[in-house]
């Protein structure tokens, strides 16, 4: 398998940054085009009540994508400062040690889940109209939670062998067969929501193979390997694990953060604006997922450069590319920002007829929600160089207050001073205090030092 000849202690950094950024951000935004493909089909093929049943089963994947992010963001950070000191066997280890146990928590998700469906979807707030869409729906999508989160950890490993190319293709292919097989399915065939299901697992797991038989067969340094099964090898396995999560948890709390935006623009709106409201708030949610990919593709592109020189003590380096990381996030910040506030009928459109109460709310909300972009990819590029100089206290402090502690204030209290526009900026207001309090602390740590 061809490869790109990368040294990341040598390579110049812009060169370095930008052959890992073209393919990941492309990559990502492929795997963030499957949740918006489903959305699409759905709500022009199966209807109102089949966007429910969606969003009722989505929460626990989120969950158990953020644990995969979480183990690969550690894992990756890991393996990078092994590499740098010639230690490719205790890399290889880390890696095989995240990925089986990755694989260990979604099937005991799967068990507690899969056996009652229904009493899974009143758990999670399934009315009796909507089960019978629910328990066509579940199945497939919860099952689909093993294919993603190898690719969660496989991704950030395969791009660290040498091989970002690789695995863009791993996203982008299952993106364009998520497309083609949500059309087949829902439309010439007639499956409907269970259609939409089995499109995103039969993609899914084509992603998921390709980065397993990659990491099987195909590695240059980064194979797995068979792990001994002793007492000692459980032992080390618990404390890498441990250290992985450590190192990971934010990106854990950053797919958390997803859900609480989810959980508390859904209550505001429908307190507020009603039906339409939360209707119009949907179709952000499904914009939203591609802002969040675009700051993590910056800071997993910059993560392997800087954990790499970290191991080296380059700081010369690591300052280089941190400040090529956040010029970056500037600079795509601002492009999605003007997006939003030129093109925002064009947007709605693609998910409802433009005649509708709720497209005229979310045509109208786009251009006030939009002003979170340039702090929101900001932070998680700032939070991103945390993880990858192991400074695992800073990474959780700020993905807790953008995630929690400003959030849900935000939703709570900018209504009533502004009415509904506080609503779409709750976002903005949450991201802005938390680029504060991260140069904040930059500008402290500097002075001390």
């Amino acid at each position: 398998m061809k490869r790109d000849a990368i040294d990341l202690g040598k390579v110049n950094i812009p060169t370095l940054f930008r052959i890992y950024l073209v393919p990941t951000l492309l990559g990502m935004l492929s795997l963030c085009a499957v949740t918006a493909t489903d959305g699409i089909f759905v709500g022009r093929g199966c209807g109102s009540d089949a966007l429910a049943a969606v969003n009722i089963c989505i929460s626990p994947t989120m969950v158990m994508m953020g644990i995969g992010l979480m183990l690969g963001v550690g894992a990756s950070v890991v393996s990078s400062v092994h590499l740098a000191n010639n230690n490719a066997k205790a890399a290889r280890l880390n890696i095989t040690q995240s990925l089986l146990v990755a694989t260990i928590v979604v099937c005991v998700f799967l068990a507690l889940t899969l056996p009652s469906v229904s009493a899974t979807g009143r758990l999670l707030g399934s009315s009796e109209n909507l089960l019978p869409l629910v328990r066509e729906y579940m199945p497939w999508i919860f099952a689909t939670c093993l294919f993603q989160v190898w690719c969660a950890i496989g991704l950030f490993v395969v791009r660290l062998d040498g091989s970002p190319r690789y695995a863009m293709w791993c996203n982008v292919l299952p993106g364009l067969l998520n497309v083609i097989l949500d059309y087949v399915f829902i439309f010439p065939l007639g499956m409907g929501i269970k259609g939409a299901a089995l499109a995103t697992f039969l993609s899914c797991m084509v992603g998921g193979g390709m980065v397993m038989a990659y990491l099987g067969w195909f590695a240059s340094t980064l194979k797995v390997i068979k792990i001994k099964i002793s007492r000692k090898s459980l032992m080390l396995t618990i404390r890498n694990i441990g250290y992985q999560c450590r190192i990971g948890i934010s990106a854990l709390l950053g797919e958390a953060t997803m859900g609480v935006l989810m959980l508390m623009g859904n209550l505001m709106f429908m307190r507020y604006m009603g039906d339409d409201g939360v209707g119009a708030f949907s179709i952000a949610c499904y914009y939203c997922p591609f802002v969040f990919m675009i700051g993590y593709a910056i800071a997993q592109s910059a993560q392997p450069i800087i954990s790499y020189n970290y191991g080296l003590d380059q700081r010369t380096r690591i300052a280089a590319t941190e400040r090529l990381a956040i010029i970056t996030s500037i600079i795509c910040g601002a492009t999605v920002t003007v997006a939003f506030n030129l093109f925002p009928e064009s947007m709605v459109c693609l998910f409802l007829d433009m005649d509708t109460e709720a497209a005229e709310i979310a045509v109208a909300g786009f251009p006030l929600y939009s002003t979170a972009f340039i702090f929101f990819i900001f932070n998680l590029t700032a939070i991103g160089y945390f993880q990858s100089v192991e400074k695992v206290l800073p990474s959780i402090v700020f993905a807790l207050l953008r995630g929690v502690l400003f959030l849900i204030p935000s939703f709570i209290i900018l209504p009533v001073i502004l009415g509904d526009n506080g609503i779409w900026l709750a976002l903005a207001a949450s991201e802005v205090m938390t680029s504060v309090s991260i140069i904040g602390y930059y500008l402290f740590v500097r002075c001390k030092d």
